[in-house]
């Protein structure tokens, strides 16, 4: 007789082993690419100890690269919706990749911001493509599982990329961008290679005219689309503050370790960013299934206060273990963050705009990470460090508190449906 343990963990993992074929090759493209992510978890050092800016001129670079990212997004998912979600990621990755190849050769020259400027723009057109591929591959009923199967490849990637960057940012920092673009082609070809086109035929949008599903296909432009989803919009619009307050571990906390321990911080930020990837391989699973009940609002909510806890607490670190300590507490909220606020955004965007949503929505968000790294470089420039922590901290819990108000209109808007279905039945 087996314990229950061993059920409860069979039941957990049963929905991992029954994905389509498709999401496992992207699994292991987003693994490889995890490995190879050097620069922008280390771009805050580049730009304040290689090119000599103040925090306040690195945020302002930093944004400039965000914006960089942005227009690319809605170029792309226009692209993606009409020809096809491979056509566009082929054509597209070829260039962000070979963006990064010259800047290898000046690691230590301000020449090498265009060039992160167009590799930047034109993953931003990727990315629609990519984000619609998944959508397609999976449904409402194993779409949690499959993000979460792929946020776990990006991670278990990730785990050991900031580890070899910390060394590489002093011993070869020509290698963080051949290393990011050898990482990032090899992924590209895993998935053109391996994944047919996914994108939804004519007659699967005009089937899906008369569903009555969140995805229903829409009619129209995408501004039409989004005006049709009151709901998606403003937990983007909320959720677009946890962003600010997760960008922070990028920015904020290189410069804090390597301000109180000097070099050694460096290779403190790369251990830290490494103990997150490894904690969201651990803990993933076991997240997932527990936190699966309460649904996608309940868990975002809830990822934010901990983001307040884990980020607020950095106001007060001196020593490592609190820095490890803040690291499990915002690395369980972004864990509940990444498994179901895209899963919110699948289950609520038209079969017909899954690309444009994928550019629109993402556009959103990313002015949270836009802004985060100006505010925030100002904010330290004039009141330090641990004020500015304590302001992230806020932000975090101000936006949880508008998820859980969003989660309850979203109950009384399903309720006042099911009355009015009801009587109409009458």
């Amino acid at each position: 007789m087996k314990p229950p343990t061993d059920n409860r963990l069979a039941r957990a993992l049963r929905p991992y082993l029954e994905l389509p074929r498709g999401i496992y090759i992207i699994f292991m493209a987003t693994l490889v690419n995890g490995v190879g992510i050097f620069v922008f978890p280390f771009m805050t050092r580049i730009l304040t100890k290689n090119l000599g800016m103040s925090a306040s001129e690195a945020g302002a670079v930093i944004m400039l690269l965000s914006l960089a990212y942005l227009p690319g997004g809605l170029i792309g998912g226009k692209l993606a919706d009409r020809f096809g979600r491979k056509t566009v990621m082929l054509a597209t990755q070829i260039i962000s990749v070979g963006a990064l190849i010259p800047c290898g050769f000046m690691p230590a020259s301000p020449a090498i911001i265009p060039f992160i400027v167009v590799s930047l723009l034109f993953d931003g057109i990727t990315d629609p493509a990519r984000a619609a591929m998944n959508m397609d591959l999976t449904t409402p009923e194993n779409r949690q599982t499959a993000y979460s199967l792929l946020y776990l490849g990006h991670n278990l990637g990730f785990a050991a990329g900031p580890l070899i960057a910390g060394f590489l940012f002093n011993v070869a920092p020509q290698w963080l961008f051949w290393g990011n673009a050898l990482a990032a082609g090899l992924a590209s070809v895993l998935v053109l290679v391996l994944v047919p086109e996914t994108k939804p035929s004519q007659a699967q949008i005009a089937a899906s005219y008369e569903s009555t599903s969140s995805e229903r296909a829409e009619r129209g432009g995408v501004i039409k689309a989004l005006l049709s989803r009151p709901l998606l919009l403003a937990y983007v619009a909320i959720s677009t503050w946890l962003s600010f307050a997760y960008a922070q571990h990028r920015f904020l906390l290189p410069l804090q370790t390597a301000g109180l321990f000097g070099s050694s911080g460096d290779v403190l930020y790369g251990l830290l960013m490494t103990t997150n990837a490894a904690l969201v391989v651990v803990l993933n699973v076991p997240a997932v299934a527990l936190f699966r009940r309460f649904g996608p609002l309940v868990n975002t909510a809830l990822s934010g206060f901990l983001f307040a806890v884990g980020f607020g607490m950095l106001a007060f670190a001196r020593t490592p273990w609190m820095f490890y300590l803040s690291t499990f507490l915002w690395t369980l909220g972004e864990i509940l963050n990444a498994t179901n606020s895209e899963v919110y955004v699948a289950n609520h965007t038209p079969l017909s705009h899954r690309a444009r949503f994928n550019a629109v929505l993402p556009f959103i968000w990313g002015l949270g990470w836009a802004l985060a790294t100006p505010v925030s470089g100002l904010t330290v420039d004039s009141f330090g460090i641990p004020a500015t922590w304590l302001i992230v901290g806020a932000v975090a819990f101000l936006a949880s508190v508008g998820v859980l108000g969003l989660s309850a209109a979203e109950r009384r808007t399903s309720s006042g449906a099911s009355q009015g279905s009801a009587e109409k039945s009458r």
